[in-house]
């Protein structure tokens, strides 16, 4: 259902009637270009600038710049856009700001990609923090400045006027205003041959005209940091190519003006990348080359695209041609050694150069011209010259030997698999883990571990399952479940008054399993609790036809109660009217999440206990009674817990899941449970309710059970995640999710009122009740 301005007459209230006016004169385009969660921190964004107090003018420059971002390079950029500017709003003036947002769209259509994007907003955060008096000038010449300079341009240009005048306050102001001779000086000397924005439709139609498809094609920051720039390269199918090209002359003809333009590198480029997509494929076993042949077969397999595209394209080979550079006498690095090899494969008529390896190429190639839709045929001829490379001493440093010629990309595209787009959040010291393909044999013969864990560096995958004696294949009895990709949450900084969307990362972890024992003697020492929780399940509802006797208005009379009512009558007394009988059809239709806190600090011995008896023991013991009575009781439940580590990494346990059985599975993963690291609880809070939020009972509820106050190691102001953990309770309410904390910090009373409200919470302040509380708990609130 299409979201209307109505919905959010709060914020309309909260704007005044100048920015309603702009809102309502940008709310069509907005709508167009915005998904419903875009418009709503679109809508919530402008209501947070004008929390700000600076003024109506900044409102309604977002208002209007914000959709025109959002069209040219996603809704994702105006959020990026907004976390500028607060970071930005205590250093600079209101009229800066506006600038900041009524000049974003031109940043954003000359940019074109979103983490260029972003690259310019940090940009502009350093040159407030090094040269605040040059923002406002640059700002007001941005468009003329994006109009020849890239991005990386556009930074050596200002880091330039930085340090030239940092202290020099009026000639600062000019020459960040293009009022200066140095200005205009350094803007021409960075300025590079033909932008990528320029020509990129140019180049879709060019490559739709050869290949009758669309392709899609992304700018890269080739010259931020250096001059050099960067290769082109394919990822996820995007063909993404340097932002700028300068024309191009190789060593062999750099003293002429014979030089290649800019435009014509570009055509050669994304035909090439064009040309790898249409004919190349990804092979899993690449993962065991070495560089020396991964280099080699590149190498072929660039020539093979490149004779496919030649022979239904003639005019492409000319195109080619001139950006290979060919020289024999260059002998001194692998990576000239690769260019000659390249040029001669390309070209069958060059028989100029008479190094073994490049002669090798050539007549390989050639004798192959009549295979060139063989997809291996790179592996064949690359393994055989990489082995003639060996016996010639010719050794390969991926870093150091690159090709001179600009066109090629970096081959990326044969050793990665494009269809895996989700490739995982690594955290500082992890590693990827490594899938190795392999076959039966290598699987028999060399596989040391059969049962790979979450921390194995590499695993073996067989491309059918592998079956025991028994006919059981190894998936059926030790497989594992694949873990859910990272969710992404927003978190509302209570400061600003505003969400900072996708700020946190949930990962779901795999529960650990301990020892059922445990679990089951938990159960025997508390076996006159669940005598009496047995006694409080018989007092729940009961599902089925419930007939309410005394009623004034029913389905039927209640016969019993009539007669006494016409013995009144006849006695002179007042009859009591309630003679009917009502039945209707009670149902306990409910969904419950228990979510545990697994911090470190459950780790803390309880006190009033035995010796060694810590908070989670306590836990641990009061979810297996709950999952005991619920388990009687019949009602879909889950347990979870979760602890974080900063806010990317909130790990989340899925120990039981509502349609999981309550086992020996369930109870070990219990007794499994450890108390690590810290309590992000409004990430936690929001990912229960996500889970929950799929399930179709009318009554929906999670118990937090915790023994603090959220807090984690990247949070100093403790009001922080105070305040984010009240606005994720407020958003479950909102979407008819009941919460209720559990807590055992006999000094939450106050905290926790504020956070979950009066009547959601309580305080146990003895821990070694817990077992008896929460199960009974559970029932008071569910009957």
């Amino acid at each position: 259902m299409a979201i209307q301005l109505s919905d959010y007459q709060d914020i309309l209230d909260e704007l005044g009637e100048t920015a309603n006016a702009v809102l309502e004169a940008n709310w069509h385009d907005a709508a167009r270009v915005f998904t419903p969660r875009g418009l709503d921190t679109y809508l919530r964004g402008a209501a947070g600038l004008n929390a700000l107090g600076r003024g109506t003018d900044l409102v309604e420059a977002f208002l209007e710049s914000a959709p025109l971002v959002a069209r040219e390079i996603g809704e994702e950029a105006v959020s990026e856009l907004l976390s500028a500017a607060i970071k930005m709003y205590s250093r600079t003036s209101a009229a800066v700001l506006v600038m900041l947002f009524s000049t974003a769209p031109t940043a954003a259509t000359r940019l074109g990609e979103l983490e260029l994007f972003k690259g310019y907003l940090a940009l502009l955060n350093t040159l407030l923090a090094q040269a605040p008096r040059g923002l406002r000038p640059m700002l007001s010449k941005l468009d003329v400045l994006m109009g020849y300079l890239t991005l990386g341009g556009l930074r050596r240009w200002a880091m330039w006027g930085v340090a030239a005048y940092r202290n020099k306050f009026d000639e600062q102001v000019a020459y960040f205003g293009l009022d200066s001779e140095d200005s205009q000086t350094i803007m021409k000397k960075e300025q590079r041959g033909v932008l990528f924005v320029d020509v990129q439709r140019r180049l879709i139609m060019y490559l739709r005209a050869l290949w009758g498809k669309d392709f899609f094609l992304r700018p890269t920051s080739g010259d931020f940091e250096t001059r050099e720039g960067y290769r082109p390269y394919i990822e996820h199918y995007f063909i993404h190519l340097p932002d700028a090209f300068d024309d191009y002359s190789s060593e062999a003809n750099a003293a002429t003006e014979d030089k290649i333009a800019g435009m014509e590198i570009y055509r050669a480029a994304a035909a090439h990348a064009a040309a790898h997509i249409v004919h190349s494929r990804y092979d899993p076993l690449a993962e065991a080359l070495s560089s020396l042949q991964k280099a080699m077969i590149g190498l072929v397999e660039d020539a093979r695209v490149e004779a496919l595209a030649i022979k239904a394209f003639p005019g492409l080979k000319q195109l080619w041609l001139k950006l290979l550079p060919a020289d024999p006498t260059q002998t001194n690095s692998t990576g000239a050694l690769l260019d000659r090899m390249a040029r001669a494969m390309a070209d069958e008529n060059d028989n100029n150069d008479d190094h073994p390896l490049v002669e090798a190429a050539q007549a390989l190639f050639r004798q192959a011209s009549g295979r060139l839709e063989e997809e291996r045929l790179a592996w064949e001829i690359g393994r055989e010259l990489a082995k003639q490379a060996e016996a010639l001493n010719i050794g390969f440093n991926p870093n150091k030997d690159l090709p001179a010629n600009p066109y090629r990309d970096d081959n990326r595209y044969l050793w990665q698999d494009q269809t895996d787009e989700a490739d995982g959040v690594l955290l500082p010291g992890q590693t990827k883990q490594v899938r190795k393909y392999v076959s039966v044999m290598e699987m028999w013969n060399n596989l040391d571990v059969e049962f790979a864990g979450d921390d194995a560096q590499e695993v073996w995958v067989l491309a059918t399952e592998w079956f025991h004696d028994d006919g059981k294949s190894l998936n059926e009895k030790e497989g594992k479940a694949p873990m859910a990709s990272p969710v992404h949450y927003p978190e509302w900084d209570y400061q600003t008054q505003l969400e900072r969307p996708n700020w946190v990362t949930v990962l779901e972890k795999r529960p650990k399993l301990g020892e059922v024992a445990e679990i089951d003697a938990a159960i025997e020492r508390h076996k006159p609790i669940i005598q009496r929780l047995k006694h409080l399940i018989e007092a729940v509802q009961p599902q089925g036809v419930v007939r309410q006797r005394k009623q004034e208005d029913g389905d039927t009379i209640d016969i019993n109660a009539a007669v006494d009512a016409m013995i009144s009558i006849r006695m002179g007394s007042q009859p009591d009217p309630r003679i009917n009988i009502r039945t209707h059809l009670q149902i306990r239709d409910l969904s419950v999440v228990l979510l545990i806190d697994l911090s470190e600090s459950t780790n803390d011995q309880v006190r009033d206990a035995e010796e060694g008896v810590t908070v989670l023991d306590m836990a641990r013991e009061a979810a297996a009674l709950l999952a005991e009575a619920l388990n009687k009781v019949g009602d879909p439940f889950a347990i979870h817990g979760f602890d974080s580590n900063g806010r990317h990494d909130v790990e989340y346990y899925r120990i039981k899941d509502f349609d999981a059985p309550y086992s020996d599975m369930t109870k070990g993963r219990l007794a499994g449970m450890q108390g690590q690291l810290s309590t992000r609880m409004g990430a936690a809070l929001r990912h229960a309710g996500s889970l929950l939020a799929q399930r179709s009972s009318q009554k929906k509820l999670v118990i937090l059970l915790t023994d603090g106050e959220p807090a984690d190691n990247d949070v100093r102001d403790p009001q922080y995640l105070r305040f984010d953990t009240k606005k994720a309770v407020e958003e479950l309410g909102r979407n008819g999710i009941r919460t209720f904390c559990l807590s055992l910090d006999p000094y939450a009373d106050q905290y926790v009122s504020n956070i979950f409200g009066a009547k959601n919470y309580l305080v146990l302040d003895h821990v070694t009740r817990l077992p008896e509380k929460l199960p009974a708990l559970y029932l008071s609130m569910t009957r």
